[in-house]
Protein backbone atom coordinates (compact mmCIF):
# COMPACT_ATOMS: atom_id res chain seq x y z
CA UNK A 1 0.00 0.00 0.00
CA UNK A 2 1.38 3.43 -0.95
CA UNK A 3 1.95 6.12 1.68
CA UNK A 4 -0.87 8.18 0.14
CA UNK A 5 -3.37 5.32 0.60
CA UNK A 6 -2.23 4.11 4.02
CA UNK A 7 -4.76 4.76 6.74
CA UNK A 8 -3.68 7.47 9.18
CA UNK A 9 -4.35 7.46 12.90
CA UNK A 10 -7.48 9.24 14.10
CA UNK A 11 -7.81 11.82 16.87
CA UNK A 12 -11.16 13.06 18.20
CA UNK A 13 -10.94 16.64 19.46
CA UNK A 14 -12.87 17.11 22.71
CA UNK A 15 -10.73 19.70 24.43
CA UNK A 16 -13.16 22.65 24.22
CA UNK A 17 -14.98 24.26 27.13
CA UNK A 18 -18.55 23.99 25.74
CA UNK A 19 -19.52 27.43 27.09
CA UNK A 20 -22.71 27.68 24.97
CA UNK A 21 -23.92 24.39 26.44
CA UNK A 22 -23.27 25.60 29.98
CA UNK A 23 -19.91 23.86 30.30
CA UNK A 24 -19.09 20.18 30.64
CA UNK A 25 -18.43 17.65 27.89
CA UNK A 26 -20.61 18.09 24.83
CA UNK A 27 -19.41 14.75 23.55
CA UNK A 28 -21.17 12.97 26.42
CA UNK A 29 -24.59 14.35 25.49
CA UNK A 30 -26.97 11.70 24.19
CA UNK A 31 -28.74 11.31 20.87
CA UNK A 32 -30.39 8.09 19.78
CA UNK A 33 -29.45 6.33 23.00
CA UNK A 34 -25.72 6.91 22.77
CA UNK A 35 -23.32 9.77 23.29
CA UNK A 36 -22.20 12.15 20.55
CA UNK A 37 -18.70 10.81 21.13
CA UNK A 38 -19.83 7.25 20.51
CA UNK A 39 -21.37 8.32 17.21
CA UNK A 40 -18.07 9.98 16.24
CA UNK A 41 -16.09 6.87 17.24
CA UNK A 42 -18.41 4.68 15.16
CA UNK A 43 -17.87 6.87 12.08
CA UNK A 44 -14.14 7.46 12.40
CA UNK A 45 -12.77 4.14 13.65
CA UNK A 46 -13.34 2.20 10.38
CA UNK A 47 -11.47 4.92 8.48
CA UNK A 48 -8.26 4.92 10.53
CA UNK A 49 -5.62 2.55 11.86
CA UNK A 50 -6.03 3.58 15.49
CA UNK A 51 -7.95 6.12 17.51
CA UNK A 52 -7.31 8.46 20.44
CA UNK A 53 -9.25 11.21 22.21
CA UNK A 54 -7.88 14.67 22.90
CA UNK A 55 -9.44 15.93 26.14
CA UNK A 56 -8.37 17.82 29.24
CA UNK A 57 -9.24 17.08 32.85
CA UNK A 58 -9.94 13.71 34.43
CA UNK A 59 -9.64 11.03 31.70
CA UNK A 60 -11.72 8.55 33.71
CA UNK A 61 -14.94 10.18 32.51
CA UNK A 62 -14.21 8.65 29.10
CA UNK A 63 -13.24 5.21 30.40
CA UNK A 64 -16.13 3.46 28.65
CA UNK A 65 -14.60 4.36 25.27
CA UNK A 66 -11.36 2.47 26.04
CA UNK A 67 -9.36 5.01 24.03
CA UNK A 68 -6.06 6.71 24.88
CA UNK A 69 -6.87 10.18 26.25
CA UNK A 70 -4.40 12.88 25.20
CA UNK A 71 -4.38 16.18 27.13
CA UNK A 72 -3.17 19.42 25.55
CA UNK A 73 0.53 20.08 26.07
CA UNK A 74 -0.05 23.84 25.59
CA UNK A 75 -1.67 25.46 28.63
CA UNK A 76 -4.64 27.80 28.67
CA UNK A 77 -7.13 26.17 26.25
CA UNK A 78 -5.20 27.09 23.13
CA UNK A 79 -7.93 25.85 20.80
CA UNK A 80 -8.11 22.98 18.33
CA UNK A 81 -4.51 23.34 17.19
CA UNK A 82 -3.39 22.31 20.68
CA UNK A 83 -5.43 19.13 20.26
CA UNK A 84 -3.90 18.56 16.85
CA UNK A 85 -0.44 18.89 18.38
CA UNK A 86 -1.29 16.39 21.12
CA UNK A 87 -2.47 13.99 18.43
CA UNK A 88 0.66 14.48 16.34
CA UNK A 89 2.91 13.80 19.32
CA UNK A 90 0.95 10.61 20.07
CA UNK A 91 1.13 9.55 16.43
CA UNK A 92 4.89 10.12 16.38
CA UNK A 93 5.23 7.73 19.31
CA UNK A 94 3.23 5.17 17.29
CA UNK A 95 5.51 5.57 14.27
CA UNK A 96 2.72 7.07 12.15
CA UNK A 97 3.14 9.70 9.45
CA UNK A 98 -0.18 11.51 9.78
CA UNK A 99 -3.43 11.89 11.66
CA UNK A 100 -6.99 12.81 10.76
CA UNK A 101 -8.94 14.82 13.30
CA UNK A 102 -12.69 14.99 13.92
CA UNK A 103 -14.69 17.05 16.40
CA UNK A 104 -16.38 15.29 19.31
CA UNK A 105 -19.64 17.20 18.80
CA UNK A 106 -20.13 16.48 15.07
CA UNK A 107 -21.89 13.12 14.77
CA UNK A 108 -22.75 13.12 11.04
CA UNK A 109 -19.44 13.80 9.28
CA UNK A 110 -18.79 11.84 6.06
CA UNK A 111 -17.99 8.16 6.20
CA UNK A 112 -15.43 8.76 3.42
CA UNK A 113 -13.79 11.69 5.23
CA UNK A 114 -10.33 10.13 5.39
CA UNK A 115 -10.29 8.86 1.82
CA UNK A 116 -11.34 12.25 0.47
CA UNK A 117 -8.77 14.13 2.55
CA UNK A 118 -6.04 11.78 1.37
CA UNK A 119 -7.16 12.15 -2.23
CA UNK A 120 -6.88 15.94 -1.94
CA UNK A 121 -3.37 15.58 -0.47
CA UNK A 122 -1.99 13.60 -3.43
CA UNK A 123 1.49 14.82 -4.29
CA UNK A 124 2.02 16.93 -1.17
CA UNK A 125 5.33 16.41 0.59
CA UNK A 126 3.58 17.00 3.91
CA UNK A 127 -0.13 16.11 3.55
CA UNK A 128 -2.17 18.94 5.05
CA UNK A 129 -5.84 19.24 4.09
CA UNK A 130 -8.94 20.78 5.69
CA UNK A 131 -12.53 19.73 4.99
CA UNK A 132 -14.79 22.36 3.39
CA UNK A 133 -18.42 22.73 2.35
CA UNK A 134 -19.97 25.23 -0.12
CA UNK A 135 -21.36 28.49 1.20
CA UNK A 136 -25.01 28.86 0.36
CA UNK A 137 -27.79 31.42 0.82
CA UNK A 138 -27.06 34.13 3.37
CA UNK A 139 -23.54 32.83 3.94
CA UNK A 140 -22.66 33.37 0.28
CA UNK A 141 -24.13 36.88 0.31
CA UNK A 142 -22.23 37.84 3.46
CA UNK A 143 -18.94 36.69 1.92
CA UNK A 144 -19.19 39.60 -0.52
CA UNK A 145 -17.72 37.62 -3.37
CA UNK A 146 -14.88 36.32 -1.20
CA UNK A 147 -14.38 32.71 -0.18
CA UNK A 148 -17.08 30.42 -1.56
CA UNK A 149 -16.54 27.65 0.97
CA UNK A 150 -16.65 27.17 4.72
CA UNK A 151 -13.52 25.59 6.13
CA UNK A 152 -13.97 23.13 8.99
CA UNK A 153 -10.67 23.38 10.87
CA UNK A 154 -11.37 20.54 13.30
CA UNK A 155 -11.64 18.11 10.38
CA UNK A 156 -8.30 17.73 8.70
CA UNK A 157 -5.36 15.61 7.65
CA UNK A 158 -2.17 16.62 9.48
CA UNK A 159 1.48 15.58 8.97
CA UNK A 160 3.57 14.39 11.89
CA UNK A 161 6.61 15.94 10.19
CA UNK A 162 5.34 19.47 10.98
CA UNK A 163 4.57 18.91 14.66
CA UNK A 164 7.58 20.86 15.95
CA UNK A 165 6.71 23.78 13.67
CA UNK A 166 3.17 23.71 15.07
CA UNK A 167 4.50 23.56 18.63
CA UNK A 168 6.63 26.64 18.02
CA UNK A 169 3.69 28.51 16.46
CA UNK A 170 1.43 27.72 19.42
CA UNK A 171 4.12 28.74 21.88
CA UNK A 172 4.36 32.05 20.01
CA UNK A 173 0.62 32.59 20.49
CA UNK A 174 -0.91 31.36 17.22
CA UNK A 175 -4.48 30.15 17.71
CA UNK A 176 -6.19 30.42 14.30
CA UNK A 177 -5.99 27.13 12.44
CA UNK A 178 -6.13 28.49 8.90
CA UNK A 179 -3.23 30.89 9.48
CA UNK A 180 -1.01 27.89 10.11
CA UNK A 181 -2.41 25.67 7.35
CA UNK A 182 -2.18 28.48 4.78
CA UNK A 183 1.44 29.09 5.76
CA UNK A 184 2.22 25.47 4.87
CA UNK A 185 0.24 25.46 1.59
CA UNK A 186 -2.62 23.48 3.06
CA UNK A 187 -5.24 22.24 0.66
CA UNK A 188 -9.00 21.77 0.87
CA UNK A 189 -11.33 18.82 0.27
CA UNK A 190 -14.85 19.86 -0.74
CA UNK A 191 -17.82 17.94 0.66
CA UNK A 192 -21.41 18.61 -0.37
CA UNK A 193 -23.88 19.99 2.17
CA UNK A 194 -27.05 18.38 0.83
CA UNK A 195 -29.50 17.59 2.40
CA UNK A 196 -27.61 19.13 5.34
CA UNK A 197 -24.07 20.11 6.27
CA UNK A 198 -22.35 16.89 7.37
CA UNK A 199 -20.10 18.97 9.63
CA UNK A 200 -23.05 20.32 11.61
CA UNK A 201 -21.95 20.44 15.24
CA UNK A 202 -23.78 20.68 18.54
CA UNK A 203 -23.10 24.00 20.24
CA UNK A 204 -26.45 24.82 21.89
CA UNK A 205 -29.48 23.00 23.31
CA UNK A 206 -31.34 23.80 20.07
CA UNK A 207 -28.51 22.15 18.11
CA UNK A 208 -28.90 19.06 20.26
CA UNK A 209 -32.60 18.90 19.40
CA UNK A 210 -31.75 19.27 15.72
CA UNK A 211 -29.17 16.50 15.97
CA UNK A 212 -31.79 14.17 17.37
CA UNK A 213 -34.01 14.97 14.38
CA UNK A 214 -31.19 14.56 11.85
CA UNK A 215 -30.29 11.18 13.29
CA UNK A 216 -33.48 9.85 11.76
CA UNK A 217 -32.27 10.90 8.28
CA UNK A 218 -28.84 9.23 8.26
Amino acid sequence: MSDENRKPLGVILAGGQATRMGGGDKGLLQIGGQSLLSHVVDRLSPQVDGLALNANGDPERFSDLTLPVLPDSIEGFAGPLAGVLAGLDWAADQGADSIVTAAADTPFFPRDLVARLQEAAAGQVHPLVLATTPRTGDEALKSGGGRRVNRHPTFGLWPVALRDDLRAALTDGLRKVVLWTDKHDGREALFQADPFDPFFNVNTPDDLDRARTLLEQV
